[in-house]
């Protein structure tokens, strides 16, 4: 699995952060996703498209190969 977010179209909602706190984070300043880990090790791959599914602005995106 790989992981991408778009930080320029992120609202801060957090919902990533709360949902798979060991792959995203928020800027301390603007609120805004980063990404902690793009290639999360398997026990963490429910977290991370349950953050897909959670995010309003849809900005996570997820290879499932690559």
């Amino acid at each position: 699995m790989r992981v991408e977010v778009d930080t320029g179209m992120c609202i801060g909602a957090g919902m990533c952060a709360l949902t798979a706190p060991e792959v995203f984070g928020q800027d301390d300043v603007e609120g805004v996703v980063v990404l902690a880990d793009e290639r999360p090790p398997p026990h963490l791959h429910a977290a991370v498209r349950d953050a897909v599914d959670r995010c309003p602005a849809a900005v996570i995106r997820v290879h499932e190969r690559g």
